[in-house]
């Protein structure tokens, strides 16, 4: 109806799997990195899980138009079913001929599989089993199911299965009897909801492909289908449509936040108001305001990440000792200016953290923590401009924000800023540059103190703003399969660490013996073994490889770091 209004080709917000709709936001391209790597390389289980309507079954969709040539694929839709049903259906899915003698016996049908599996595996041919809506199977297909991951060579799994479901799955295989089949799952991901600057690249992106040419939805648009939406695809393009439909019916080109709130109202069937309309007319809500304001700046740049992850943060009991530092050197700066100096800082005694923030609280302020930590890479941060991260990505770099541990700061080595609460609740900003077992160091007040673990694992709680610099503008999980400079930056690092010569050459495909030496990579790092080189992976690479323009988290090996 609204099309040719739009000058549209087809309609863009249908919620029909399409492939071709497919966004690969930074969630969905790990996702389907994942699945990938699961055709490629055998054994045992892949899970991926999310909400309803956050893109599982077009993320299958777009890996069975990606699947190799040496793959069948069998794909089960609807899994409730009995465990005779789910092998006969396995078995129609890949084409193998059942005799009717067979049809109801458990243990000839998974002799049949079997020797078709066999017949394939000598062939060269890969068997694949993908199962959505997987948390609908029932107890005794379970079981059958980890019955099937026992058909196997000497060498390798005859079969490789991926179970794709609702978070329900999850909490289906944590169950005590299932822990066998749990403990077969090589490889996990879930998907969540998409951030707001994701919705908007989203919805632009589907518009793009129905043949949009201008921005239809204008910024406060996207932001209300962001808010109303929670970020879930399914009812973005619910929400979205309407809008569409609205806009057509009043004669508009542009779809503002009006609309989108109208649409929103049909589809929910109740009415939403502006978001400004609560605080309006009230004192004591602009008052409110005026705090959430301040709050909002005293964190603000701790939400602007391109990359998130959580653990938790172990504690630990150390002795505070001080100590004076020595001298890091230079490091030329990236925009070609003068080089930053960092000088030996030397260490006033007998102050403990608490005092240490109280007195120097002037400078834990996100502004003042953001120019050190731009500094030690050579770069001007601006204060009072584009945040933090926007900055550092304008520079070349990645801005990595995270709730982690001490122990992923070794891993990471780089400088970081720690988020802080003294005695009092209040916030700091706090940069750390050296980092060992028992000791950690924090500039402040022109010096660097040595401040014990213990000590200070009572004033953090695990989140971290951290600088890096990747190899490519962008940053994306890399998995066999794909290609480009990215790949071939992850196989020269790799050949540089073993010893090969930097100038080696080196392919630019993600291949079987690329996803073996990350595996190998990941292995000696403490990372997750999956053979994907994600940003967790490459972040590790990057400070291995790293040369003199990159400043690194020290680790004084005499502690123990």
């Amino acid at each position: 109806m609204y099309l040719s209004f739009f000058g549209l080709n087809e309609k863009p917000f249908a919620i029909t799997p399409d492939p071709r709709y497919l966004f690969l936001s930074e969630r969905h391209a790990e996702a389907l990195a994942h699945l990938l790597y699961g055709i490629n390389e055998a054994g045992g289980f892949v899970q991926l899980t999310g909400e309803v309507g956050t893109g599982k079954t077009t993320t299958i969709r777009s890996l069975l138009a990606q699947t190799p040539k040496n793959a069948e694929v069998a794909l089960i839709l609807n899994p409730r079913m009995t465990a005779t049903e789910f092998l006969l259906t396995i078995c129609e899915e890949i084409g193998i001929g059942v005799p009717d003698s067979a049809e109801g016996s458990l243990k000839d049908l998974v002799d049949i599989l079997n020797d078709y599996l066999l017949k394939a595996h000598a062939g060269g041919r890969r068997v694949v089993l993908v199962v959505d809506e997987a948390q609908n199977l029932a107890p005794e297909v379970l079981e059958q199911v980890r019955l099937l991951t026992n058909l196997e060579t000497n060498t390798q799994k005859l079969l490789q299965i991926i179970l794709i479901g609702q978070p329900e799955l999850r909490e289906l295989l944590d169950r005590n009897e299932l822990r066998q089949l749990a403990q077969r799952i090589t490889g996990r991901y879930h998907l969540d909801p998409l951030s707001s600057d994701e919705t908007a690249a989203y919805v632009r992106h589907r518009l793009r492909v129905a043949g949009a040419t201008t921005d239809i939805f204008t910024a406060h648009a996207l932001s209300e289908i962001y808010r109303l939406s929670g970020g879930v695809p399914r009812v973005i393009n619910v929400i979205a449509d309407r809008a569409l439909l609205g806009a057509y019916t009043q004669d508009n080109h542009r779809v503002d936040g009006g609309l989108v709130r109208a649409a929103a109202a049909e589809v929910f069937g109740k009415q939403f108001a502006a978001p400004w309309l609560p605080w309006a007319g009230a004192a004591a809500a602009g008052v409110a305001l005026v705090i959430t304001g301040v709050l909002l700046w005293q964190f603000a740049p701790w939400a602007g990440s391109s990359s998130q992850a959580k653990a938790s943060t172990p504690p630990a009991a150390s002795v505070p000792k001080t100590a004076s530092d020595t001298v890091v050197g230079s490091l030329p700066s990236a925009t070609g200016g003068t080089t930053v100096k960092v000088s030996s800082m030397e260490a006033a005694p007998g102050q403990s953290l608490e005092q240490l923030l109280a007195k120097n609280r002037a400078e834990t302020v996100p502004d003042e923590a953001f120019t050190k930590l731009f500094a030690i890479w050579g770069l001007h941060y601006t204060a009072g401009a584009e945040d933090p991260c926007t900055q550092a990505i304008g520079m070349g770099l990645e801005c990595v924000t995270q709730r982690g541990s001490f122990g992923q700061l070794r891993q990471f080595n780089r400088p970081a800023l720690l988020l802080l609460n003294d005695a009092a609740g209040n916030a700091h900003q706090v940069l750390l540059t050296n980092l060992s077992d028992e000791h950690a160091k924090v500039e402040l007040g022109g010096t660097r103190h040595e401040i014990g673990i213990g000590e200070l694992s009572r004033y953090w709680f695990g989140d971290f703003v951290m600088l890096w610099r990747p190899a490519t503008q962008s940053v994306k999980a890399l998995s066999v399969g794909m290609r480009g400079a990215d790949v071939r930056w992850l196989r020269q690092s790799l050949l540089r660490l073993s010893g090969s010569p930097a100038d080696a050459p080196a392919s630019d495909v993600f291949d079987a013996e690329l996803s073996r030496q990350v595996m190998e990579f990941q292995r000696r790092n403490q990372l997750a073994v999956d053979g994907i080189a994600g940003v967790q992976t490459q972040i590790v690479l990057a400070s291995a490889v790293s040369g003199n323009d990159s400043p690194l988290l020290r680790i004084d090996p005499a502690n123990g770091g």
